[in-house]
């Protein structure tokens, strides 16, 4: 399992959109060392990497749970918390969530981050 340092930016949310909207029209390229994933600010991005998400990473990595179920019983997490802190992690591209057989099977793909964020625009 080949983990990986996630490059993570940090935008305002109307400077995301202008951005957006740049890439769309042809305007500004991204370069292939800019983050992916972008918050909207460091508290944002504290939120999503609280020490309590923090942890339940960690238990995936240390004891490769095979189920929502397993994870449930190793983290101490209702499953509808533990569910929706997942999903959001896959969006953002921390772990991803495989289907084997029956089971949702979490599986973490970032455990380093880099920041990035500037008081000037990007675009």
């Amino acid at each position: 399992m080949k983990l990986e340092t996630l490059r993570v930016g940090i935008m305002p949310l109307e400077q995301y959109k202008k951005r957006t909207i740049a890439i769309a029209k042809g305007e500004y390229i991204p370069k292939k060392d800019e983050p992916k994933v972008w918050f909207e600010s460091l508290k944002s991005m504290a939120q999503i990497l609280s020490s309590e998400n923090q942890e339940l990473l960690r238990i995936i990595l240390l004891n490769n749970p095979q189920s929502l179920r397993e994870l449930e019983e190793l983290s101490g997490r209702a499953k509808s918390n533990l569910s929706r802190t997942l999903k959001t992690l896959q969006r953002y591209g921390i772990v991803d969530l495989n289907k084997v057989k029956n089971n949702i099977v979490p599986e973490v793909k970032a455990t380093d981050f880099k920041v990035e964020f500037g008081l000037q625009s990007v675009a």
